[in-house]
Formats: C-alpha cells, structure tokens, sequence
C-alpha cells in the first residue's frame, strides 16, 4: 500500500457490518444499491456531484453517518430537487437506507458506502448547500477524541465544500460530544453560531425528523442537543448575511 494513498492515511474505527442481512435486504443491495453507489474515488481525482443526478437537482446535500436512513430519506422526500449525499460505512444502515429510497421510489438520494474522509477531498469547492452530522460516535474517553467526525481537519474540508451561508447542522444527546461540538465548531473562522442562549440548541429545527434511536435515547432520558452552524461568506460577512446570499444563489 503506498504512503500516499488515501486507506495510508485513514484509519476507519466503526463496524462495518453487524447482523448478517435478512434476504430482503441483500436483495434490495444488490438491485438497487450498485446505481446508487458513489464509488471510492483515487487520489486526485475530482467528483462532480451534480453529474450523479438529474437535471432538476439544484441543490447538494451531505449527511454523514446516516444510520438507519430514516432521517435522510425523509428529507429526499421533502426536497425531491435536491440531491443528497449519504455516507455510511456500517452495511447494514445502508441496506436500511437502499430499502426506503426503493419503496419510496427516491431519485434523489446517492450512497458513498466508505469513509466520507476519501470522498471529501474530490468534492468541489462550494457545492454544498447543508451538511449534517447527525448523533455521531462520541468516543467518550479523552485518549479517543481523534477518533470524533468534528474537529479542524473535517471542519476544514466543510469550510472548503460548502456554499456562503449553508448549514451545518450537527446534533448529540451524549454529553462529552456536545461540550466536544461547543467547542470545536465555534472557534473555527470559517463558522458563524447566530445563537442567543440554551434554548437555541435544545430544540430540534423545525424540519427534522426523529430517527428510532433518537426516540429510544429520549426513552432512556438522553436529551438530543441540535446545533446550526453557518459557513461564513467568504469576505467577512457572517450570520443573516450569509444565510441571505445562499438563498439567492443558483
């Protein structure tokens, strides 16, 4: 394996796989999951994400670690003229999310089944609109917080990727990761956080659908913390500003 390759640099620490699949799963993978497939990308080479839908796509979307799916294929639902990029590792979340878009006959959802770390790099700049981070692995234990999707290296490539004034929202119930996110996110100069006080992160946004594990931490006690951050337009503005000049670009 060279130094230089992208599997040199990335160590991956989730499960790939969990209880073997029932046969309508694998079915539906295998019909369905090889057209919407993002497949793992050289180094250098550059994706066009626009290109992996049709023409009434306006809009890219990213939602990393989509788990079973349920939150990413309703939002396909809701915004069928936007295009949204799932990635996942863990085959059996897949196999979730590849049985809603087929019985909800989605057109707009693509699956990047790998370490979103290798599909980062070959995005375009300013081609997302939203990104989400949605309940991640906190990795509690301080000797792993390297392991935790938010930090600078990943915040750089978002800041990288996504438009003036687009949306990354990331939410938690585990309370290491939120003080972790509260920390991180805010610090970094390309992220404006318009909030006044803890009533703007212990409420979800408006259009957000909650997933079965969320409903079982909710059960268990867990409170679910969201936060909305916003890529700061590039020259200064932040806040209304840039969420105004997202909303009338192309």
């Amino acid at each position: 394996m060279s130094e230089t390759s992208p599997a040199a640099r990335v160590i991956y620490y989730g499960r790939r796989k969990g209880k073997p699949l029932t046969a309508a799963r694998q079915d539906v993978i295998e019909r369905r999951l090889p057209e919407l497939k993002i497949e793992t990308p050289p180094p250098g080479a550059l994706i066009d994400p626009r290109a992996l839908f049709a023409d009434h796509v306006n809009e890219i979307w990213l939602e990393v670690g989509f788990g079973g799916g349920e939150h990413l294929a309703a939002q396909a639902e809701r915004h069928p003229n936007v295009g949204i990029i799932g990635a996942e590792v863990f085959l059996n979340g897949v196999a979730s999310l590849v049985r809603y878009v087929d019985e909800k006959k989605l057109a707009n959802v693509r699956v990047f089944n790998d370490d979103v770390r290798f599909l980062l790099p070959a995005l375009p700049e300013r081609c997302l609109s939203r990104a989400f981070v949605l309940f991640p692995d906190p990795w509690p234990k301080a000797r792993h917080a390297k392991r935790r999707f938010i930090g600078p290296e990943n915040l750089d490539h978002l800041a990288r990727l996504m438009k003036d004034g687009a949306e990354l929202r990331v939410a938690s119930d585990h309370p290491v990761y939120i003080q972790w996110v509260m920390e991180q996110v805010p610090v970094h100069p390309s992220f404006d956080w318009p909030v006044a006080g803890p009533e703007g992160w212990r409420e979800a946004p408006a259009d957000h659908l909650e997933t079965r594990y969320q409903k079982k931490a909710r059960k268990e006690g867990r409170i679910a913390h969201f936060f909305s951050f916003y890529r700061k337009v590039r020259g200064g503005r932040t806040g209304p500003d840039a969420r105004e000049t997202l909303a009338n670009s192309p």
